[in-house]
């Protein structure tokens, strides 16, 4: 499979409701606050627009047949087809697209959204992330 990033605009997959949801957040309540407020207030979003999804979702490894629970989670993943993985840092690093990457691959999922809290504008701190599989050889 391979990654594609994508900015944001009109999207058929949902991402876009989300997306909107994620910009509701961050306008009222802006950079600053932990991780963990942005998530909560983000799930709350997400109930007024009716939309299903299920917070802190664990992400399994199998690996040769063995299923290993090593507390993986991921932080939203709404209406289980889009990964939404939820950061208040100074900046996104590589490290965070390629842990939502990974979980995207772990879950099947094929569209991502990773999200930086902590910019003054949400358009710096968004990343929509879609794995494609390979084009035909």
């Amino acid at each position: 499979m391979e990654q594609k990033d994508q900015k944001v605009g009109k999207y058929e997959d949902g991402s876009e409701t989300v997306i909107g949801a994620l910009i509701e957040v961050h306008r009222a309540l802006g950079p600053g606050l932990l991780e963990s407020a942005y998530e909560a207030c983000f799930c709350h979003e997400l109930r007024l627009r009716g939309l299903a999804f299920e917070r802190q979702r664990p992400v399994g490894i199998t690996y040769k047949g063995l299923v290993i629970d090593c507390g993986y989670r991921v932080d939203v993943l709404v209406d289980d087809r889009i990964v939404v993985e939820l950061k208040a840092s100074e900046r996104l690093l590589a490290l965070h697209a390629a842990q939502i990457l990974t979980y995207m691959k772990l879950l099947s999922i094929s569209i991502g959204l990773l999200v930086n809290f902590n910019v003054t504008s949400l358009r710096q701190g968004l990343r929509r992330l879609s794995l494609q599989p390979p084009p035909p050889s």
